[in-house]
C-alpha cells in the first residue's frame, strides 16, 4: 500500500464524516445517496435521503412510485433528469430481481456513470474500484502536481488510472470514502488547510505554490439566455397549470401560462380583453441554470371567468398546487403570487 494510500487512510479514521449512508452495507440505499448527491451538497441532500428512505424504504417501494411522485418528492434538489433516472433505474432493479453486484452491471442502470458505479461497487460489495470524482480530481492533481485537464478525454484517462493505481483492494470501501472525505473538507476548493494538512510534506501543489491553479480545467461551455414570461392566472379558488415537455429544460415539471421571447405579448395565448385585468408582479428574474441564464417576467391575472387555454394547460385548485413538483423559478412566481393575498 502507497504511503499516499495509508495517509488519507490514517486520516480518514480521525476526520471521516458520520454520514447515514455509511452505516449499512445496502446497496439500496447507498446508490439513492450517491444519485442525490450528484451536483449536490452533502448538506442539503441529507434531508432528502431520509426523506426518500422514509417513504420508499426498498427499491421495489421506490418502483411502485408514480414519476409525479417522485418529482414531487425531489422538488428543490434541482437537474430533475437525476429524479427520472432514479425512477427508472429502481424498476430497472425490480425487473432483474436485484441489485447489480459488478461494476459493468451497475453502469447499465440508468443515471448511473462510471463514478456512481465505483461507489456503489465498493461501498456495498467491496469491489476494488477506484472513484473519481470533484474532489478525488482535486486532490490528486495538487499532490501529484498533474496539470491535465480534468474535463478531457486525456485527463479523464490519466486521472482514472492514477486512483485506480494508488486503491488498496482489500480497503477500497474505506480509501474511496476517504480521498473523497479528504477533498470535501481538507483539500478544499478554496482555501484548503495545508497547515494541518498530513500530506503537505510530499505535495507538489504546496511545494510549488501551485495551489490555486490545480486542478486544471478546460473552459468549454457556452452559455445561452432564454427569456420567460409567466402568467399566473387565479380564477375563483383556480389556477391553471401545464406539465413541460420532453427535450427541454425542467422536463416533466410543472408551471402556469408560460411565453417564451422578448418580444412576444404575456397574454398572446388568451382572448385580448383580459388584458386590462394583468398585473405585474416582478420583472427580469434572473435565474442561473448549468448551460443558460433565464430571464423571466412574472405577472398575476385575476378573473371571474374561466379563459380558454392553450393546448396542454388545465385547471386545478390552488390549494393543490403543493401536490405538483414545480422548478425553483416558479417557487419564487408563487412567492410572489402569495405576496399580493
Amino acid at each position: 500500500m502507497s504511503g499516499f494510500a495509508l495517509t488519507l487512510l490514517k486520516w480518514f479514521r480521525e476526520h471521516g464524516r458520520d454520514l447515514p449512508w455509511r452505516q449499512t452495507r445496502d446497496p439500496y440505499a447507498i446508490w439513492l445517496s450517491e444519485i442525490i448527491l450528484q451536483q449536490t451538497q452533502v448538506k442539503q441532500g441529507w434531508d432528502y435521503w431520509l426523506r426518500f428512505m422514509r417513504r420508499w424504504p426498498t427499491v421495489a417501494d421506490l418502483a411502485a412510485a408514480t414519476e409525479d411522485e417522485v418529482l414531487r418528492e425531489w422538488q428543490g434538489l434541482g437537474y430533475y433528469s437525476r429524479a427520472r433516472n432514479l425512477h427508472a433505474a429502481a424498476k430497472q432493479v425490480l425487473a432483474r430481481g436485484g441489485f447489480p453486484t459488478t461494476i459493468e452491471g451497475l453502469r447499465q442502470l440508468k443515471g448511473v456513470g462510471d463514478y456512481t458505479a465505483a461507489a456503489i461497487g465498493s461501498f456495498a460489495f467491496g469491489l476494488p474500484a477506484a472513484v473519481v470524482d470533484g474532489n478525488v480530481y482535486r486532490v490528486l492533481a495538487r499532490h501529484y502536481g498533474i496539470a491535465t485537464p480534468i474535463n478531457t478525454t486525456e485527463g479523464k484517462h490519466e486521472f482514472t488510472a492514477l486512483a485506480q493505481s494508488l486503491l488498496p483492494e482489500a480497503e477500497a470501501s474505506a480509501y474511496n470514502q476517504a480521498i473523497m472525505d479528504f477533498g470535501a473538507t481538507q483539500c478544499t476548493p478554496q482555501s484548503p488547510d495545508c497547515d494541518a494538512c498530513p500530506l503537505q510534506e510530499t505535495c507538489a501543489a504546496f511545494r510549488e505554490g501551485r495551489i490555486c491553479e490545480l486542478p486544471v480545467k478546460r473552459r468549454t461551455l457556452k452559455v445561452k439566455e432564454r427569456r420567460l414570461t409567466y402568467v399566473y392566472i387565479r380564477c375563483q379558488g383556480m389556477t391553471a397549470i401545464h406539465r413541460r415537455p420532453a427535450g427541454d429544460i425542467w422536463q416533466g415539471l410543472y408551471e402556469p401560462l408560460c411565453v417564451e421571447g422578448s418580444n412576444l405579448s404575456p397574454l398572446s395565448s388568451l382572448p385580448s380583453p383580459l388584458s386590462s385585468l394583468l398585473s405585474p408582479l416582478k420583472k427580469n428574474v434572473k435565474h442561473v441554470l448549468t448551460h443558460r441564464i433565464i430571464y423571466a417576467d412574472f405577472y398575476l391575472l385575476e378573473t371571474d371567468e374561466r379563459p380558454a387555454l392553450p393546448a396542454g394547460y388545465f385547471w386545478i385548485p390552488e390549494a393543490a398546487l403543493g401536490d405538483y413538483a414545480v422548478p425553483r423559478l416558479i417557487e419564487i412566481l408563487l412567492e410572489e403570487v402569495r405576496g399580493e393575498r
